[in-house]
C-alpha cells in the first residue's frame, strides 16, 4: 500500500482553510457579544480587545512586557535543553548510572514542578531568575528523556560497523550518537520552548513585576475582561513565532534527512 504524499499545491488550499476557521471563530464571537447572546463583560468584546493590542503596541508599553517573557523564555529554554543534553548523553552511554539513577530521575519527574514557583521566587527573588529556574525544571526533562531514548535507539550493527572502521568514542559520539539524538532532540524542542514559555508565564503570574503574564494578572485585578483575552491572544501569536523559529531551525539543522515519504537512491 502506497504511503499517500502531500502535494505542495495544497498548501494554498490549508492556508486559506485556517484563516476561513479563524474568521469564522472571530466573527461568532462578535455576533455572540454583539447581540448580547452571551456577556461581553465575561467575554469581552472582539472589538474592544483589538483595540487594547492596537493601544498596547502605539503606546510602547507592551514591550518591555514582551522583552522581559521572551528573555525569560530563551534563557529557560537554551540551559533546560543543554542540561537535558548533557545528561541524556551521559547517562545513556552510561548504563550503570543510568541504572542507578533511574528512580531517583522518575521521582523528580513525577513532582508537579509548578509547585516549586514559590520556592524559586524565594530563592532568586521576583526577577526573571525565579522564571528562567522554574522554566529549566520543565524543559529538561522533556529533552532529557527525548535524548536517552535517542540514543539508546542507535542500531547495534551501526555501531559495530563504525567501530570495525576504526572510530573512536569521540568520533562515535559525533557522527553516530549525535545525529542518531537530533530527530528525537528537535521533536521534543517545539514541546521545549512551549513548555519554557509556560513556565515563564505561569512564573510571572504567581509574582512579578514585569511580564504578559504580570499584565494578565493586573487586568483580572481590575475586572477588565477584554485586556486579559488580549493578553491571552497575545500570548498565543509569541508561543506560534517561537515554535515557528524552532522549525526552521530544524529545518537547516536536519536538512541531511529525507524528507517525509523520500528514500536514498542507491543508485547514485
Amino acid at each position: 500500500m502506497r504511503t499517500p504524499v502531500f502535494d505542495p499545491r495544497s498548501k494554498v488550499a490549508v492556508q486559506g482553510t485556517r484563516i476561513a476557521v479563524l474568521a469564522s471563530a472571530l466573527f461568532l464571537w462578535w455576533l455572540l457579544t454583539s447581540r448580547k447572546w452571551i456577556s461581553p463583560f465575561f467575554f469581552g468584546d472582539p472589538a474592544g480587545v483589538f483595540q487594547r493590542i492596537v493601544n498596547w503596541f502605539v503606546s510602547g508599553s507592551v514591550f518591555v512586557h514582551l522583552y522581559t517573557t521572551l528573555v525569560e523564555t530563551l534563557l529557560a529554554f537554551v540551559i533546560g535543553t543543554a542540561l537535558g543534553l548533557a545528561c541524556g548523553l551521559w547517562l545513556a552511554l552510561n548504563p550503570f548510572l543510568a541504572i542507578v539513577a533511574d528512580p531517583f530521575i522518575k521521582a523528580l519527574n513525577s513532582m508537579p514542578r509548578l509547585i516549586f514557583a514559590p520556592i524559586f521566587a524565594l530563592w532568586f527573588g521576583l526577577g526573571i531568575w525565579s522564571k528562567v529556574a522554574l522554566g529549566v525544571t520543565l524543559v529538561f526533562f522533556v529533552v532529557f528523556f527525548n535524548v536517552f531514548q535517542g540514543v539508546r535507539e542507535v542500531s547495534p550493527a551501526v555501531l559495530s560497523n563504525t567501530r570495525m572502521l576504526g572510530a573512536n568514542p569521540r568520533q562515535l559520539m559525533w557522527h553516530v550518537y549525535l545525529p542518531s539524538a537530533m530527530s528525537w532532540v528537535f521533536s521534543s524542542l517545539h514541546n521545549a520552548i512551549g513548555i519554557a514559555f509556560v513556565g515563564s508565564v505561569v512564573g510571572e503570574y504567581l509574582g512579578s513585576e514585569k511580564g504578559i503574564g504580570y499584565l494578565i494578572l493586573l487586568a483580572e485585578g481590575n475586572f477588565d475582561i477584554d485586556s486579559v483575552i488580549a493578553g491571552i491572544l497575545l500570548l498565543t501569536l509569541f508561543a506560534l513565532v517561537l515554535d515557528i523559529s524552532v522549525s526552521l531551525l530544524e529545518e537547516r539543522v536536519l536538512r541531511w534527512q529525507p524528507g517525509g515519504g523520500q528514500t536514498v537512491d542507491a543508485s547514485a
